[in-house]
């Protein structure tokens, strides 16, 4: 089972990542989307035709957003399981790693290269993100907490306060 330091150096680096391909999203991915597709190549969205460039480069930031969101929660994980790993928290931790790999890999890689049939695979990812946090919230639910100073019981006043 992964340790602790995996989670929070894997979610460490793919925030990161995540941070650096927004950033190329915003900064430089128009460029390369008006090089795979041409003005005239259209996408419908919600009954509204778009060009296919504006309409992948959603793609592309809705891809960095979910990373982000979902490193985040690899460092949530690694936190939780300093104290040992629990087999929620690994089922969450690489849940959340391949939801990663297979929901935003598949739109980076579609985004760019037009291949559609890798849209076919995002919905996998997002299972996999379902699953990571349904698994985060039983480890969650497992947690003992130890009680502090302000959380313990307190005799209960009798009459108005």
């Amino acid at each position: 089972m992964p340790s602790s330091k995996f989670w929070l150096v894997s979610g460490s680096l793919l925030a990161g990542l995540g941070v650096a391909l927004g950033a190329f999203a915003a900064h430089g991915l128009d460029k390369v989307l008006k090089s795979v597709y041409s003005e005239t190549d259209m996408r419908t969205i919600a009954g509204l035709s778009v060009p296919a460039a504006w309409k992948y480069l959603q793609d592309f930031k809705t891809a960095a957003e979910y990373q982000l969101a979902h490193s985040l929660a690899l460092l949530i994980v690694g936190l939780l399981a300093r104290d040992g790993s629990r087999r929620s928290l690994t089922v969450a931790g690489w849940s959340f790693l391949g939801g990663i790999a297979l929901f935003s890999g598949s739109l980076y890689v579609l985004a760019v290269t037009g291949i559609k049939v890798l849209g076919a695979i995002t919905p996998l990812g997002g299972v996999l993100f379902l699953i990571g946090w349904s698994s985060l919230a039983v480890a969650a639910m497992r947690l003992r907490c130890s009680p502090t100073a302000d959380s313990e019981e307190r005799p209960s006043r009798v009459g108005p306060a």
